[in-house]
């Protein structure tokens, strides 16, 4: 299911981190508004525990995502990926692709807005929204590997 999303540049519509072997973690994202006090502060990120990845899109649907970067990982080994969805333009992802740019994980974020750029400081990347919110990454998390 999630590869075939991720082909058709579609995401489901739930906070997660998916994976093409269709396991998905929950997601804890909560990105300031861009009137906001905190806007272009650091964005929260927490993992939890797994989920039913088909049960999510059954329940909340799919959107179509739009990529607004895609850049190389500093040691070659992949590339990561980001942009947006529809709603309110509320929606934001991530992804980490292998070399061959096939999908690796998606991190789909119902109130991260989308994110616009990437840097890398080693092997974490800091991540910014179209609200200069800003999510740091360590991509050396095994979560994230």
């Amino acid at each position: 299911m999630v590869e075939g999303l991720w082909k058709a540049r579609e995401m489901p519509l739930r906070d997660g981190l998916y994976r093409p072997d269709d396991t998905g973690l929950e997601l804890h994202v909560h990105g300031p508004g861009a009137y906001h006090p905190d806007a272009g502060q650091p964005i929260p990120f927490r993992v939890g525990g797994p989920f039913d990845v088909a049960q999510a899109i059954e329940e909340h649907g799919i959107e179509d995502v739009d990529t607004y970067f895609e850049s190389p990982l500093p040691d070659g080994a992949g590339w990561m990926s980001g942009g947006g969805g529809g709603g309110m333009g509320n929606i934001g992802y991530l992804a980490r692709l292998n070399a061959d740019r096939s999908l690796r994980w998606a991190a789909v974020m119902f109130h991260s807005n989308p994110f616009v750029g990437v840097r890398f400081q080693g092997m974490s990347a800091v991540f910014t929204n179209d609200w200069g919110n800003r999510l740091l990454l360590d991509l050396m998390n095994p979560v994230l590997v």
